[in-house]
Order: structure tokens, then sequence, then C-alpha cells
């Protein structure tokens, strides 16, 4: 066991026993108890017309164009349930499925896999390498590129079928010449569910000085949301309901903002702006989308895709218990932190 996994475990250890009231411990000695049940995992077949590649993208980026496609990297890894809802709710309808085989070549890498792979530039990783290069923290991660290798759009994590369609038609019709994807992703917004944004009584109210918020030491959460916005409904309607998740996100200085309004803010490293130039500057495309921060104001990891609530307390976890400091695998992490909760005994469902 590495140093780093020690400190993940050991926090762990007593964020659990606090949080969730089961002893680890009793009188020096660990308390014996049936190992928990891992939940949720989900085993994926994967199209048999995604490409058989060599994993030498410039090649491949060439002969899509050639074909009049462009390349779609998709990272992958075994177990993991939101690729199974990427395979079987979304290329699974007919439509869907025909726009990705029309427009793009398809390839699939394990971001754990041994093999061999070369960038458009040449430059030689495994599998696992290269996901560690590009900081993949979620899978499916999606990379989409041009005819000349550049990164056109970026998906981290999964998006229901419609939003998913609409990331498909940005990029099939390369609109990227004429309209950043958030304008474009808005305008093709779901139907509204509710016309106003979900309060909570977490969040810290007006005026948002972020800067001096940081000062006080705790980690910042900013939700970025919109009104007429279903999953922002369904974020607050499921994660946000679960006890376990509020007693860790009370623990931030925690923000909403609507990404689309001239909010006043005051930025964590000091800036004045607005909610929508912050937001356009930090590259927010989709509501909800949650940045968090940690102490000193750095950000260090969002949460911009549909998460279910382990994985959505884990995000929040892994800058709580300073986790990323020793673990710059956010996978790494909750695999550590799920194995800590099923030893107390615990059951955990990575898809609840």
């Amino acid at each position: 066991m590495t140093r780093s996994t020690r400190a993940v475990v050991a926090w762990s250890q007593m964020w659990f026993m606090a949080v969730l009231g089961s002893p680890v411990f009793a009188a020096g000695h660990a308390t014996p108890q049936e190992t928990g049940r891992l939940l949720g995992a989900m085993t994926t077949e994967y199209p048999d017309w995604f490409k058989e590649s060599f994993l030498e993208f410039g090649d491949d980026i060439k002969e899509a164009a050639t074909g009049g496609k462009r390349l779609l990297v998709m990272f992958h890894q075994d177990g993991c349930p939101y690729c199974n809802a990427l395979v079987e709710r979304n290329l699974s309808q007919r439509h869907i499925e025909e726009k990705v085989r029309k427009h793009f070549d398809v390839v699939a890498v394990n971001m754990w896999g041994d093999r061999e792979l070369l960038t458009m530039g040449g430059k030689s990783y495994t599998e696992k390498s290269f996901a560690q290069a590009l900081r993949v923290q979620f899978t499916p991660t999606l990379i989409f590129f041009d005819e000349s290798g550049n990164v056109v759009l970026r998906l981290n994590g999964y998006l229901p079928p419609q939003r998913f369609e609409t990331a498909l038609d940005y990029v099939a019709q390369k609109k990227e010449k004429e309209i950043a994807y958030r304008e474009f992703a808005a305008a093709r917004s779901l139907s509204p569910a509710s016309g106003a944004l979900n309060a909570e009584y977490f969040f810290s109210p007006p005026p948002h000085d972020l800067a001096m918020a940081a000062k006080a030491g705790k980690p910042i959460a900013v939700f970025f949301e919109q009104k007429q916005c279903p999953n922002c409904d369904r974020l607050h309607a499921r994660a946000m309901q679960d006890p376990a998740t509020r007693e860790i996100v009370e623990q931030f200085t925690c923000v909403q903002l609507d990404m689309w309004a001239n909010t006043p803010l005051v930025t964590p490293s000091g800036e004045n702006t607005t909610a929508r130039k912050w937001a356009k500057a930090l590259d927010v495309n989709y509501a909800p989308s949650i940045v968090l921060f940690d102490p000193t104001g750095a950000e260090i990891i969002r949460s911009e895709a549909f998460f279910k609530v382990f994985h959505t307390q884990s995000i929040f976890d892994y800058v709580l218990s300073g986790g990323y400091k020793t673990e710059p695998s956010f996978q790494r992490f909750i695999s550590t932190r799920a194995e800590r909760i099923r030893e107390q005994g615990k059951d955990v469902n990575i898809w609840k």
C-alpha cells in the first residue's frame, strides 16, 4: 500500500466513524463484521461497429476525415455503470446510433489499459498513461477531434440522450467555427421543469465574495445552475436530499449561481466579475455544474455530467478529505473509499 493510499484510507476511516456512525475500532482492534456488498457495477458489451484501431491517432484522424467523419475517442473502464448507460440508453436509440456512425469513427480506450498508442504528434503512451496525461477523472470521457487533430469538445462523464445528441450535432455540424458550445447547448436545452433555482439551506446568501470565503479556510463549492433546468431539479431532488451528502456538503462554503445571470461576485482569486462572465471563463457548459475549490481557492475538480448519489458524495469527499493531495486519480480515490465503506459492513451502491 502506498503512502497516498494509506492517507486516503486513514481519513476515510475517521470520516465514516463521525458521519455514518459506524465504529471501526473497539479497544484498539477492528470490530469483526461482514464485508458489505458492491452494487451497481455493470458489464458493458461495446458495439461491434466501434473502430478496431491500432491506436495510432494520427492515422485514425486522417482515415476519419477521408470518410467525411471526425474521430471520437471514448475512455471507459470495466464495471462502469455510466459507460453502460451510454451504450444501452443512448446508442441503443436508432437515430442516435445512426448519427454517430454517420459522422464519427469511435475508438474505445480503457483508462487502465496497457495497450500502446501514438498521439497525433507521434508521442507514445500506454492507455492508462495517456488517460493520466489528459487528466481523465470520469468514465465515460469522450473527446472529439477535428480533421487537424485539435480537440473540438470534451465530455467528462455521462450525458443523458438529449444532451448527448446536442454534443453530437455541435461537432458533426462543425459549429465550433460559429458559436461556443455553451451557447449552442443553451439554445437546445430541455423543456422547463421548474421556473426557479432550487434553494438549499447550505447556500450562502449574496453578496458573494469568494476571495474572503477562501480566507476562512473552508473548501468552496460553486453550483452553476439555471432556471427551467430539469437536471438541476433532479440533482436537488435526489443526490442533495441524501443525508450523507448533506453532511459532507455543509462543510463547504456553498454558493449557487445562475450561470446566465449578471450577478456580481468576487472569485476566489479576487477578481470582480459576474456569474455569467465567470461561467464563460471557467468553460462551464452545462447546468448543473459544480466546481470545487480547495481552501486556497484553487479549482480541484468539477461535476458537469449526470452522477448518482455515491459519485456526487465522492467528488465532495475528494476535496474535503484532502485526498486530491496524495491521490491524483479520482477513480482510485473512489475505489478506496468504496472499499473502506464495505469493510465497515455497509453496502456500496454506485448506481443509486
